[in-house]
């Protein structure tokens, strides 16, 4: 069972069943002494009469009158007792329900089951009123009877109550859990922008509340880190850009310098690069920072989308011809968007490059738009060789980098950037396997004001 409501359930219907079933155990044998006991009882009554219409003059008394005294009243509970008087060697009596059989004995024993001949099995009671044995038997059908009515009940019972049990169980387990699936959904909730977010903590005080408390101080932890991180990226990322560029402009200045050879300028020249894309990394963390905070204020503006993406398909196909690849792009809807036009040009310029440096030569790259019900929907496909699933899931993270190329000096923020971005204007970006499995699919969604969505026309362009 995967669920803890499941073996919960499973457990309260269990121990519920096989407890009533422990009892209806017990019950069965205790009614079964019972009702043997009450046909002891029956039988020893029914042996004080006996004796009381012998009277008290044995030694005198032959079958004949035996016969006579207690004949009438053994006929008259022949149903219900069988009647055997004997002494050692010679029968005296026999009830007329025995039809001259003898009641089986029992040697050692007073009270006793027994089978007998065309009688069944009886309940016997031996009485001793000397020189006579007397033994009476009891049918013990009765007790079978009810044993076996009494067991039926208990196997309806016990069905009613493993189903009872079932749907309490499921709904004690559901009470009993709910303040789980709270700590749940809470800790889901919580992410780097929601720390504020807390478990609710009940007024009692048991397990799952403390539990509660706990996981609260363990999120009071982690906010103050990660405020701490991000106080120390953007303090850091500050205090770096002015030596930064102090030394930039001193390694300016020795590029004017007439007096450096050929390998000292170009010494610079590397100086002067290394330099830029530090810089560029310190603003790409000072972004990150500020977009976890979220201290960046969007500047959105209604736009076409199908003009926005034939400006950037100008550029693209320059890029692209420049590899050797083609890029081809298609939109369908009409409308405007409202966002920030730089921002999401941002974004597309970042998965171009990523799809050009892993597309071989001849391929293309295909960005499909859509703008349809409440959404701007984009997706750029290349034919590189792809990424596997755990790459897809991971690709967004910061600091994640899947290039072989050994020129490839990316700092592995710029799709960490993309996400930012699309999460700013309250979208989402996936990536999945591109069609056939081959090469990758980068997935934008951005939603749209429902106002200024317009009825569909589609637009294809391809750039060799």
């Amino acid at each position: 069972m995967k669920t803890i409501r499941a073996r919960l359930t499973a457990w309260y219907a269990f121990t519920s069943t096989a407890t009533l079933a422990v009892l209806f155990v017990a019950g069965y044998f205790l009614l079964q002494n019972n009702l043997i006991h009450g046909l002891d009882l029956l039988n020893a009554a029914e042996f004080e009469q006996i004796r009381s219409y012998l009277g008290t003059d044995l030694e005198g008394l032959d079958p004949f009158l035996i016969d006579e005294r207690i004949r009438s009243t053994t006929d008259h509970a022949k149903t219900l007792f069988y009647i055997d008087v004997h002494k050692p060697g010679k029968v005296l009596f026999r009830s007329t329900n025995l039809e001259g059989r003898d009641i089986p004995d029992v040697k050692g024993e007073k009270k006793f089951n027994v089978v007998a001949d065309s009688v069944g099995a009886l309940r016997v009671g031996e009485f001793l009123i000397p020189p006579f044995d007397v033994m009476i038997g009891t049918p013990l059908l009765p007790v079978y009877d009810a044993l076996s009515f009494y067991v039926k009940v208990c196997v309806v019972l016990l069905g009613a109550m493993l189903v009872a049990s079932i749907v309490i169980g499921l709904a004690m387990s559901r009470l009993v859990l709910r303040p789980v699936r709270a700590i749940r959904e809470t800790a889901l909730r919580i992410g780097s922008d929601r720390l504020d977010e807390r478990v609710p903590v009940a007024e009692v005080k048991d397990e799952i509340s403390d539990l509660a408390r706990l996981l609260n101080q363990m999120f009071d932890r982690l906010a103050e880190s990660f405020d701490q991180i991000r106080r120390f990226t953007a303090d850091a990322s500050h205090e770096l850009k002015t030596p930064l560029s102090l030394v930039r402009l001193h390694a300016e200045k020795l590029m004017i310098n007439s007096g450096l050879s050929q390998p000292q300028r170009e010494s610079v020249q590397v100086q002067l690069e290394e330099l830029a894309r530090l810089n560029q990394i310190i603003e790409e963390l000072l972004f990150l920072s500020r977009a976890d905070a979220r201290a960046i204020a969007l500047s959105p503006r209604p736009f076409d989308p199908a003009e926005f993406l034939r400006e950037f398909a100008q550029d693209a196909g320059v890029l692209a011809e420049d590899r050797h690849v083609r890029f081809e792009r298609t939109h369908r809807g009409s409308g405007r968007v409202d966002a920030e036009a730089n921002r999401l040009r941002q974004v597309l310029m970042n998965l171009l490059s990523n799809a050009l440096k892993v597309s071989p030569p001849g391929s293309a790259i295909v960005l499909d738009s859509e703008l349809v019900s409440g959404t701007w929907r984009m997706s750029l496909t290349d034919q590189g060789p792809g990424l596997d699933a755990g790459q897809r899931d991971r690709m967004f993270d910061r600091f994640v980098r899947f290039a072989s190329d050994a020129d490839d000096r990316g700092s592995g923020l710029g799709l960490a950037i993309c996400r930012s971005i699309v999460e700013l204007h309250g979208g989402r970006i996936v990536a999945e396997a591109g069609p056939d499995g081959r090469g990758l699919r980068v997935v934008i969604e951005i939603p749209v004001r429902e106002d200024l969505a317009q009825p569909t026309v589609e637009i294809a362009e391809q750039n060799a």
